[in-house]
């Protein structure tokens, strides 16, 4: 049987990744929202969600080697590093990135679609898996199979852009009892623009709104908008 889990090579500092990115930052979602946080945008994504604020990192990547994020990671001295995109997980060196910055003592959060198998994923990491909404566009791309491999440290997030999104992200906790599955459940209203432009495909969804509707059912979720675009301007980059 062939293992899940990701051999270290011995140069494996050497071997690269596609890079976007990299900044010292407030995380601005999750439960980890507020913290500074050190990311790192890996390029490319093999979706295409309406709502999408990192394009540019589809197109607008360069090389780098394994151990010079590593270095960076260092000399910036932030105990907590995402590892985002883009889908990060898209390229499998991602996962030897992951393993290197747990075993340096991180605390590692992963932003994934969820369309990838999370399995290699190592265990002391914390997946955010983003569960791609019917408004997205790109619902048929969910790997469904990973919620049976989610651990209970790990947290699920719902972009939506209607009522029936919310509708279907309520029916998707309690077909997978997400609620209980991991440490939390997050609802993100899509905001008004994306990138310093209106959003193609898809309107925005007012926060009110979703909290009434998140009242009204008693919802064990927890809403959050995108905190890093209060504190910036929206289409800000490296923030």
């Amino acid at each position: 049987m062939t293992s899940l889990t990701p051999i270290l090579e011995p140069n494996i500092l050497d071997a690269t990744l596609r890079v976007n990115e990299t900044f010292h930052s407030i995380q601005g979602e999750s439960t980890f929202a507020g913290c500074p946080c050190f990311f790192i945008r890996l390029g490319g994504c093999p979706l295409r969600c309406h709502y999408c604020d990192t394009e540019y990192a589809f197109r607008e990547s360069s090389p780098r080697t394994l151990g010079s994020l590593i270095e960076e990671a260092r000399v910036v001295a932030c105990p907590l590093i995402e590892v985002t995109g883009g889908e990060p997980l898209a390229q499998a060196r991602a996962f030897e990135l992951i393993r290197l910055l747990c075993d340096a003592a991180f605390t590692v959060l992963i932003e994934t679609s969820g369309s990838i198998d999370i399995r290699p994923t190592d265990p002391r990491a914390v997946l955010i898996m983003d569960l791609k909404t019917p408004g997205s566009g790109e619902c048929e791309k969910n790997l469904l199979a990973n919620i049976e491999h989610l651990r209970p440290h790990d947290e699920v997030k719902f972009v939506l852009t209607s009522r029936e999104d919310y509708l279907w992200a309520k029916a998707m906790m309690e077909t997978h009892q997400l609620a209980s599955r991991v440490r939390a459940v997050l609802m993100s209203p899509v905001a008004a623009q994306a990138e310093g432009r209106e959003i193609k495909g898809c309107a925005a969804l007012d926060p009110r709104a979703l909290a009434t509707w998140i009242l009204a059912d008693r919802l064990p979720v927890r809403q959050q908008t995108q905190l890093h675009k209060h504190i910036w301007e929206p289409q800000t980059r490296g923030v």
